[in-house]
């Protein structure tokens, strides 16, 4: 079994971090100006009421999400 570099291994856990920590500052920055309830396909997955449902263009489907993207979400959880 080949020896790890410790070296190489910290780089390799820096390269990692850095693309990690990218990837959560942007999904930390979308979550704060759309609905985190709804998924990729303008679908809303929320359990509970909201006025941006409506009905999905085929039974079965999750509900159709018809909010702007304009609205502020953080007040909801602040």
């Amino acid at each position: 079994m080949q020896k790890i570099d410790p070296k190489e291994y910290q780089k390799r856990l820096d390269t990692l971090s850095e693309i990690l920590n990218g990837i959560a500052h942007r999904a930390d920055e979308l979550s704060q100006q759309r609905c985190p309830y709804k998924n990729r396909h303008n679908q809303c997955t929320a359990s509970f009421g909201c006025r941006n449902k409506r009905k999905p263009s085929t039974e079965g489907e999750l509900p159709r999400c018809a909010g702007d993207d304009k609205l502020d979400y953080r007040k909801a959880w602040e």
